[in-house]
């Protein structure tokens, strides 16, 4: 790991990523130089390390604040990873995750109502069968880590990220981040060998697991307050950020929802404010707020669960 991550994540988002931010927002895909200096630097592998909170959420935001959709990649190849190492398959898949070789996404969104995705039990695996609503990295990643529920057993497993007659991808228009490169998978009874298989978990313990994981998702939008926030040329917001990034790391799961609502609504406030301050030209394509405020709104959903949403329209009087 390298010796100050957060550190070594500030150079990368100033030089690298921030440079193409526009650039990247109007396109549909990342720069191969942006995936390229994350590995160079290690962070691509930061999971291996097993970073406190506070380190993973302060190298996510650093990141966020340079461009979005590459955090948002770096981010979901985090997870795979972590889960990888912690599993059978650590050997034969942890060293290329860690270094880069190979890359991952994440498809573990559809475990609930009213049509969570299932995987059916075969003599040598499983069948998926149902729909993904967010994939993110599709086409820049060579792997997906995806669960389903096998009756009340979570079944998680490491598949190729490769279109086929069981497995359909259909890209999303987004708003903001869409070099992100996100998508809607749909499985029709889709092969997942046993050999592929990465942890089975009860159900409820996931959703556990699932709660006391929702801080770091949180840090993306800190990321892009940060970058309003300078934009806006403005102290008190960024004193703001320092605040709710060391909120967001120490909260307990019961003040997580809060942590998480109170890191969306300031990255909402900040875009404002650099919209204010940069003026007439914010209101055109193209400009530096419209798409910090594009990117506010995102992660205003983004992640989100039933007691974040609550949270954020208590805050805003709805």
């Amino acid at each position: 790991m390298p010796e100050d991550p957060i550190a070594v994540a500030r150079r990368v988002a100033e030089e690298v990523l921030l440079p193409d931010a526009a650039a990247v927002d109007a396109t549909d895909t990342i720069p191969d130089a942006h995936l390229a200096a994350l590995d160079a630097s290690g962070l691509t592998g930061l999971a291996a390390h097993e970073p406190d909170l506070r380190t993973r959420a302060g190298v996510t935001a650093t990141l966020a604040s340079g461009c979005l959709a590459t955090a948002f990649i770096w981010l979901q190849h985090q997870g795979a990873l972590a889960a990888v190492l912690r599993s059978p398959l650590a050997e034969r898949y942890g060293p290329g995750l860690t270094s880069g070789a190979v890359r991952s996404g994440v498809a573990i969104t559809a475990l609930r109502g009213p049509a969570p995705l299932t995987a059916t039990r075969t003599d040598d695996g499983w069948r998926l069968t149902g729909r993904v609503p967010w994939v993110t990295g599709w086409q820049r990643i060579d792997v997906v880590r995806v669960a389903a529920l096998d009756g009340d057993t979570v079944v998680s497993v490491l598949l190729d990220a490769r279109e086929s007659p069981t497995l359909i991808a259909e890209p999303l228009a987004l708003t903001a981040a869409r070099a992100s490169g996100t998508a809607t998978i749909r499985f029709d009874r889709h092969p997942a060998p046993a050999d592929r298989l990465i942890s089975t978990v009860p159900h409820a313990d996931w959703l556990a697991g699932d709660a006391a994981g929702l801080a770091g998702n949180g840090a993306l939008a800190l990321g892009v307050a940060a970058r309003a926030a300078a934009a806006a040329g403005s102290g008190a917001l960024a004193a703001e950020v320092e605040a709710a990034l060391e909120t967001l790391a120490t909260a307990s799961v019961d003040e997580i929802p809060a942590a998480r609502a109170a890191c969306s609504a300031l990255a909402v406030r900040a875009a404002a404010a650099a919209a204010v301050v940069e003026g007439a030209r914010s209101v055109l394509a193209g400009s530096t707020a419209a798409r910090l405020t594009r990117e506010a709104q995102f992660l205003l959903v983004f992640g989100s669960r039933p007691a974040i949403r609550e949270e954020l329209l208590t805050g805003f009087g709805a």
